[in-house]
């Protein structure tokens, strides 16, 4: 398998990594199995952590690393916010994942400034990151985060994470284009590690999973970590890791053209935006509001039984509804302003509805109490 240069640690990452929640929904001998296969075919990452299953992932792992050790570059995260309590639970991670050092640790889900200033504080996570690499428990230490990345871009201007993962995917690049607009310049330009996760956008793309994972695996990054639970996706993902070759700049565009996870409702964020000249900036910041909020996923049209269960379930999935609110209070010209200019509007080149995206967001965020 493919392999990258993760940031600046020195080591050498395979293309494919191997998440480990989902073993937790299947009997170790088949988790077994799948982990063993992934390695049989070059794979070399394989990332857990304390909280899944309470430990039972880390567990179903350790039955390889205890064989493969020599084989692996081994992650695991920590959601605790004090140094006891994150020393105890590496030290849990190292037991039940059979070895005496981790690769990485992961300050796992920052998901605001406050969070991240608990781990930063004295005698927060990260003083206890930094003792466990002293000893040698630790070889390098990082950061996961999830939704609006404005907090993991100002982690990672502290200098002390050697690693950052967070989640990357064609539907979320338009929910969250800050991601890719101000996060991937930042991590390529300091060398940071950088790991995606998500690629499914949570199993939402598990439609077109073939251009999904084509799509991260062509970004700037070095490794997509996935979690495969059967062998058929197993060997799926394995094949087009193997397979891989970059989209071209026209192959985007068609993705984001025909996609239809992204179909006539979702904001593509264009440079310059084809309805109006003079509100193109504010309609998009209005939209953007919208991808924070709950990811666009509501758009008032009647969907089937799965679908419908499938987006309620994601649509608030990252948790930044409030901060979507707050800073849509503080647009200068919101979805109301915006309706009142629609007569003016031009056709949105990828086919959006822009008076009827406005009234939902006007809904979702304004003041209607009833969706027009």
């Amino acid at each position: 398998m493919k392999k990258r240069s993760l940031g600046n640690t020195g080591l050498e990452i395979s293309l494919l990594g191997f998440g480990g929640f989902h073993l937790i929904e299947i009997p170790a001998d088949r988790a077994a199995d799948l982990l063993n296969t992934y390695l049989d075919h070059g794979g070399n990452y394989l990332e857990t952590a304390a909280s899944y299953g309470d430990g039972e992932s880390e567990k179903k792992i350790g039955e390889i690393v205890k064989k493969r050790r020599d084989e692996i570059i081994l992650a695991s995260k920590t959601g605790v916010r004090d140094a006891g309590g994150a020393m105890e639970e590496i030290d849990r991670s190292l037991k039940n994942l059979q070895t005496d050092h981790l690769d990485i640790i992961f300050m796992h889900g920052v998901g605001d400034k406050a969070d991240l200033e608990s781990i930063l504080a004295p005698g927060g996570s990260l003083e206890a990151a930094k003792k466990a690499k002293e000893m040698g428990k630790v070889k390098h230490i990082g950061i996961t985060g999830h939704g609006q990345p404005d907090v993991l871009i100002e982690a990672l201007k502290t200098g002390e994470f050697e690693v950052m993962m967070t989640h990357f995917n064609y539907f979320d690049n338009f929910n969250f284009p800050r991601l890719e607009k101000k996060l991937l310049p930042l991590v390529r330009e300091r060398n940071i590690g950088t790991l995606c996760m998500k690629p499914l956008a949570d199993g939402f793309l598990w439609q077109n999973v073939e251009d999904a994972f084509r799509y991260v695996f062509s970004l700037p990054i070095d490794a997509v970590v996935t979690g495969m639970n059967s062998r058929e996706m197993l060997e799926m993902d394995l094949n087009l890791a193997a397979e891989f070759e970059p989209m071209t700049a026209e192959e985007k565009e068609e993705l984001f053209k025909n996609a239809e996870e992204l179909g006539d409702y979702i904001c593509r964020q264009c440079a310059d935006c084809s309805v109006s000249r003079k509100f193109g900036e504010n309609i998009k910041g209005v939209f953007r509001m919208e991808g924070y909020y709950d990811r666009q996923m509501y758009d008032g049209r009647p969907r089937n039984p799965a679908d419908y269960a499938l987006r309620d379930r994601l649509r608030f999935w990252f948790g930044d509804k409030k901060l979507a609110e707050e800073r849509y209070q503080k647009l200068e010209i919101k979805a109301a302003d915006l309706l009142k200019k629609a007569a003016e509007f031009k056709a949105c080149k990828y086919g959006l509805d822009v008076k009827n995206k406005l009234e939902i967001v006007d809904y979702k965020l304004g003041e209607s109490e009833i969706m027009q």
